[in-house]
């Protein structure tokens, strides 16, 4: 009777470490899914931008430094290796890109610019998926970071070696202020 009762308490013990370790599994796994939704994104945008630049170019060849800058962000994009290095990119990025349009403004004849207007507006619907798979990833690392924080998934996660995730956060004061527009 009593090695049937150490039996059962062993087979509790074994299905509840598998449940635990498949549920931190799931998880880890929708936070690299979520991570490769941005980076899908951030490679449509990565894509858009050279066609952008030339459009401008045509227009605004003497904003070398501009130009400059956005070959040096894009370039940091393909080197990020974690969320962190692909935010400073991002950032960076989205920056230069608000001089970029801001120069823009100087150039009516480029405003009125059918595939300038194409390009500006292709690239406000990526930045806004951009904003809506960081917030995913963010939701989801949020819940995978507790997972492996709480009693008794701790103890399994610490076992088998699960880390934290990194978020993908805004580190700018520039990107946190309110954008004013005005018409």
């Amino acid at each position: 009777m009593i090695g049937l009762v150490i039996l059962g308490v062993i087979v509790f013990i074994v299905v509840f470490v598998i449940v635990i370790y498949n549920r931190l599994v799931v998880l880890r796994n929708r936070v690299e899914n979520a991570w490769a939704q941005i980076d899908v994104q951030l490679k449509k945008r990565y894509d858009l931008i050279p066609n952008l630049v030339e459009t401008v170019k045509a227009y605004a060849s003497h904003e070398k430094e501009v130009f400059e800058k956005i070959a040096m962000y894009r370039a940091q994009m393909v080197g990020a290796k974690t969320p962190g290095e692909a935010a400073q990119a991002n950032e960076g990025l989205t920056s230069v890109l608000k001089t970029l349009f801001a120069i823009a403004e100087n150039y009516p004849e480029l405003k009125a610019n059918q595939n300038f207007m194409m390009l500006q507006e292709e690239l406000s619907g990526i930045e806004s998926k951009i904003a809506y798979a960081r917030q995913f990833y963010n939701d989801v690392v949020m819940m995978y970071n507790q997972s492996l924080q709480v009693f008794p998934n701790s103890i399994i996660a610490n076992l088998f070696g699960f880390k934290p995730k990194e978020y993908f956060e805004v580190e700018s004061p520039e990107e946190r202020r309110a954008v004013k527009v005005s018409f």
